[in-house]
């Protein structure tokens, strides 16, 4: 019997499965568990054991097959295989778990705005809370399902986020944890047999993630390029995409007053153009200022009765009158929100566009040595899509005492599992075809590294997206960095030309000069390590230190 002959066996009994429930039931059956409470706004706040305030990479899998097994980059970290008979067992204790519940949940959507390749995803759950962030964040089943080329290869996402492995069980199957026992979580994708598992990890986004690298792993075999990106749209009909690593400013820069959001997370480029993998939002609320980003604030926030809302925080520092605190991490520093995307001022509802007009690679600087923005050529733009870099803090890691140089490639390793050629050849494809401008904004720091300098305003980094969306920096003078390469415009419509030139804005020049080409010397390292004699000689040509 198959994986999913087996779910739907389960699934047929009625008195036990709430068969794609109201949003109504899933927001009261969670209050009535006990799996949030609910805020004075309505909003309903969750929080997650220590070990589930993100995602696990070292606790999350692929399994590998014969028929799948060229295709997956097996050298990136973040491809950790996992035997056949390993995922049986999962799927057997998974079943076994749900059988004991008095309760499952189960929701047909789909993730892909365009219906021409939109994925049909079935979710089975034993928790409420996992179900309506599934209503919040996958797509309402279209009417013309049935012109997908998956239409026919729906995928089984089966969730059991607070039941745990028994270690003994999995020892030498599974990862050895700091006490020397085996770990009791695992979060697996099976993309030959088109089930994911989500086991003992209560983080709402390993759900999310999970199938967003199911498509990621499906769309270059049929010609269409993923794209870790939010994406909006201007009056005119315009597309932008914004690709970029988590915290580099993706869904905060995307929700723009003067232009539709399409989403904030994940896309697909194919020949119609861009459309939205996702129906909601999955934020960051650390430090967020409903001033500076008043959309998400109002979307998460915004009063309503609790049973019409179903927002959802995750870990944020709430007090016994139901006040919160938006600045303090001592949960974590990746607090989150899930909403709607219709909970957003001004979306585009079918969330497709046409071929994007400006492409923007967001990185958060923290050695505060980067043009606030520049432009890439075609060279330079391949390069700096492989290299995906951003940078950790000094303080936010164990260890990390000063600014970390991060390289993710296509700005989403960790989701994105193929072979990197199937990538890249596809981003140079439909950029040669669609001539497109691609611009790097640094939503980092100005006047010193981090801990020194301060972070680059959010008007002044809005007023330069504007700026390149609107065409305005296609108009303009550029100077040549030096160090890392770029074109760096002269000026910039809203932004004082001297924060432009990341030198002038340190009061000590020598330090600059000094971190500056120290960062280009990571990017050397990194780019010989992993793609040296892989590319064309013009796009290693591009990279800062060679």
């Amino acid at each position: 019997m198959s994986y999913r002959e087996r779910i739907d066996l389960l699934l047929k009994d009625v008195n036990k499965v709430y068969m794609d429930p109201s949003r109504k039931k899933m927001i009261a059956d969670a209050v009535d568990q006990k799996r949030c409470v609910i805020l004075q706004t309505g909003t309903l706040a969750t929080w997650t054991p220590p070990h589930s305030t993100g995602r696990s990479p070292k606790d999350t899998y692929i399994v590998k097959r014969a028929e799948s097994e060229a295709t997956i980059d097996w050298t990136s970290p973040n491809c950790i295989p996992m035997q056949s008979s390993t995922f049986d067992m999962l799927f057997d204790d998974a079943i076994a778990v749900f059988e004991t519940k008095q309760h499952l949940y189960a929701l047909h959507r789909v993730v892909g705005a365009d219906s021409s390749y939109t994925l049909p995803i079935l979710t089975v759950t034993n928790d409420p809370l996992s179900a309506l962030f599934t209503d919040n964040m996958f797509r309402p089943v279209p009417k013309d399902v049935h012109s997908s080329i998956y239409a026919e290869k729906p995928f089984l996402l089966v969730c059991a986020p607070w039941d745990y492995l028994d270690s003994e069980k999995y020892t030498g199957r599974l990862r050895t944890v700091a006490n020397g026992k085996t770990s009791n979580i695992a979060v697996v994708a099976d993309f030959d047999a088109r089930v994911g598992i989500v086991f003992g990890s209560a983080y709402m986004g390993s759900m999310k993630k999970l199938i967003f690298t199911v498509m990621n792993y499906y769309l270059p075999a049929d010609g269409i390029l993923p794209l870790h990106c939010s994406a909006n749209e201007g009056p005119n009909g315009d597309c932008a995409c914004l690709l970029g690593l988590s915290g580099t400013g993706k869904t905060t820069l995307s929700a723009d007053p003067e232009r539709a959001l399409l989403g904030d997370d994940e896309h697909g480029w194919n020949e119609n153009g861009i459309a939205n993998f996702e129906y909601g939002c999955y934020a960051k609320l650390i430090n967020l200022n409903p001033d500076k980003e008043p959309d998400i604030y109002h979307a998460t926030f915004h009063p309503d009765f609790y049973l019409e809302h179903g927002a959802i925080v995750e870990n944020l520092m709430v007090y016994p009158d139901g006040t919160f605190d938006l600045d303090d991490e001592r949960f974590t520093p990746n607090s989150r929100a899930s909403y709607p995307l219709r909970y957003n001022s001004n979306v585009k509802e079918s969330a497709v566009s046409g071929h994007p007009t400006t492409i923007l690679f967001l990185t958060a600087d923290a050695y505060g040595v980067l043009p606030p923005v520049s432009k890439l050529t075609t060279e330079q733009a391949m390069l700096w899509f492989i290299m995906g870099y951003t940078s950790k803090l000094a303080g936010t890691e164990t260890g990390v005492t000063e600014p970390q140089a991060t390289f993710s490639r296509f700005f989403g390793a960790p989701f994105m599992p193929r072979n990197p050629a199937d990538y890249s050849d596809l981003l140079g494809q439909k950029m040669d075809e669609y001539h497109v401008p691609v611009y790097v904004i640094n939503t980092g720091w100005s006047g010193g590294p981090y801990g020194v300098g301060s972070r680059i305003d959010i008007n002044l980094t809005r007023a330069m997206v504007r700026a390149a969306l609107n065409g305005d920096l296609e108009h303009v003078e550029f100077d040549l960095d030096p160090v890392f390469k770029v074109l760096v415009p002269k000026t910039c419509p809203g932004v004082p030309s001297d924060v432009l030139h990341p030198i002038n804005t340190w009061a000590d020049k020598d330090a600059f000069k000094a971190n500056a080409e120290k960062l280009a010397k990571q990017f050397a390292v990194h780019f010989d390590k992993n793609f040296k004699g892989k590319v064309d000689a013009k796009i290693e040509a591009a990279c800062p230190g060679e």
